[in-house]
């Protein structure tokens, strides 16, 4: 009755992981939707220890995760676009601190490893993340909204802007935008989320891990036999001539994507 989506889903599933220690396979989550079903498919399930991820040893470089990999490739494909940016606006009514404002936003950028990233070709020819110490921020004052989005470098960081534009006294537009490659549906509520902490001057716990974090780890799981076993699956799935989806739409496929 509450509703939900694959993001909560997969939270929980993870949830369920710790608190169990067993896997849930995401499926069971909607097709037994009520706590007696899913208590159920919990104790038939055979125990599989939930493992934390740990916080990875110092380098230059880190791997990136499989999600940044191919939007990394894509990004390429577009050469420069804008596909790939999430822009948000909010409005703020009431007295703004403008210097305060200001000093949120270069606190959520010390405290996410995320907001401080670039990637680049590894010698190996992969893409790899580099975390910085510092990265230049600078909260832009725009005249209009119309100009704000514009391709990001993702070789160089912040891959995340912000512009405050201002209607009236106390009407103000704030503006953000950030690159797919370092943020999703999850870290954008955690970023609002924060954002109103820090700037109401509450004090916010420390991160145990970072996302470079997880990428060595899914690095690491990709050698074992649960990834083999899950590779030779698809495999097998998507074996032989797959059929090409002809829609009815209006206008005929182009040869190549242009994220118009």
């Amino acid at each position: 009755e509450q509703g939900g989506h694959s993001l909560k889903a997969t939270a929980l599933v993870s949830r369920i992981a710790k608190a169990f220690g067993v896997q849930v396979p995401l499926k069971e989550i909607f097709a037994k939707p009520t706590l007696e079903e899913l208590a159920a498919v919990i104790q038939e399930l055979d125990e599989s220890p939930h493992a934390a991820i740990e916080p990875a040893d110092k380098q230059d470089t880190y791997p990136v995760s499989s999600a940044q990999k191919r939007m990394y490739v894509l990004q390429q494909l577009e050469d420069g676009g804008v596909g790939y940016n999430m822009p948000a606006a909010l409005k703020l009514t009431g007295p703004l601190d403008r210097a305060r404002l200001d000093e949120v936003f270069r606190q959520l950028i010390r405290r996410h490893e995320s907001l401080r990233t670039s990637f680049e070709t590894g010698a190996d020819g992969e893409p790899v993340q580099r975390i910085h110490d510092d990265v230049p921020f600078q909260l832009m004052e725009l005249a209009a909204a119309e100009d704000f989005v514009r391709p990001f470098r993702l070789q160089e960081a912040p891959l995340f802007r912000a512009a405050l534009v201002k209607e009236a006294e106390e009407s103000h537009l704030l503006l953000v935008d950030m690159h797919h490659i370092i943020s999703d549906g999850v870290s954008v509520g955690t970023l609002i989320r924060e954002f109103s902490e820090l700037y109401a001057s509450r004090t916010l716990h420390p991160l145990r891990i970072q996302y470079k974090d997880y990428a060595v780890w899914q690095q690491a799981f990709k050698q074992g036999e649960a990834y083999n076993r899950q590779e030779a699956y698809w495999l097998k799935q998507l074996d032989g001539e797959l059929p090409v989806l002809e829609l009815p739409a209006d206008n005929a496929r182009p040869a190549v994507r242009s994220f118009a």
